[in-house]
């Protein structure tokens, strides 16, 4: 029997990196990233918990099922479920015994923050509408109607901006970007500590019962603006950073049946980068170093 030709060794693939990079420090580490380093890390440390891991696949795929079940129901009986004042008790209970105190300042951040994204678009163009002034600093704060109201004011800027010219400011307005101290109430014993997205999940089944069908596919909706509220900042600013975090999410595709939860948190991001990159047009640097807690 001929012998085989010898054949070379195969070079042998090692089966890790040696250096073994952490890829939440590559994260944190990003220079792309214009948010703040305080920020940045508290939305880390919430991705990290053990809730997100293991709660969170299951909360998600429960929150869409028993909305699902509302939504079909209330076709059938049109009534609110639950007043809405129940419903603000209920989430800011919720908040203050279940969510991590990051997991609160954060949401109660991004208030404030698209609250500021919109007073700069009205102070910047020539609109007929007052300044918007829903910019909690504590936990209570977002009670009477504060998620109602704070998507309410996405529809009233865009339906005063109907006819009004979209052109760079001669000189823009940069009046109140900052963002006050916010009380998480850290002091408060917690049952359980969620990151944000798993109390999403949680937050919006009554948020679908206390709301009527069209309210709430309107809240829904309202995420869908994002896109276009970026157009207009860059519009205004003369400045194509703004257009780099558009998602395709037109305004014309109407459709309430999504995941909500990962809506309203990457919402929540492009609100931030937004924010950060009028600071920066501000200030000429993206802020860094503010100082913060951290649970």
């Amino acid at each position: 029997m001929p012998k085989l030709p010898h054949l070379p060794e195969l070079p042998r693939v090692p089966e890790y990196v040696r250096s073994d990079p952490s890829m939440w420090e590559a994260i944190y580490s990003d220079p792309s990233v214009p948010l703040d380093r305080s920020v940045v890390r508290q939305i880390i440390d919430d991705q990290r918990r053990l809730s997100r891991r293991w709660l969170y696949p299951v909360a998600r795929i429960l929150s869409r099922l028993l909305v699902g079940v509302v939504s079909v129901v209330k076709r059938v009986l049109p009534f609110r479920w639950m007043p809405l004042h129940t419903m603000d008790r209920l989430c800011i209970w919720f908040l203050r015994r279940f969510v991590a105190p990051d997991a609160v300042e954060l949401l109660i951040r991004h208030f404030v923050v698209e609250t500021n994204l919109v007073n700069f678009i009205i102070r910047n163009c020539s609109v007929d509408m007052e300044p918007v002034t829903l910019r909690p600093t504590a936990l209570t704060c977002l009670g009477d109607n504060a998620v109602v109201e704070h998507d309410i004011n996405v529809y009233d800027v865009l339906i005063a901006l109907d006819g009004t010219p979209l052109v760079p400011a001669e000189t823009l307005d940069f009046a109140q970007l900052d963002i006050p101290p916010l009380d998480a109430e850290r002091h408060v014993r917690r049952f359980m500590r969620l990151d944000i997205q798993t109390a999403l999940c949680f937050m919006n089944i009554p948020f679908s019962m206390a709301l009527t069908l069209e309210e709430y596919r309107r809240a829904v909706h309202s995420m869908r603006f994002d896109d276009s509220f970026l157009e207009i900042l860059a519009l205004i600013c003369d400045d194509d950073t703004f257009r780099h975090w558009k998602i395709a999410g037109m305004s014309l595709w109407m459709d309430s049946n999504v995941d909500v939860p990962r809506m309203v948190y990457r919402h929540a991001l492009i609100c931030e980068y937004a924010h950060a990159q009028l600071v920066k047009i501000a200030g000429g640097a993206y802020p860094r170093e503010t100082p913060a807690e951290f649970d």
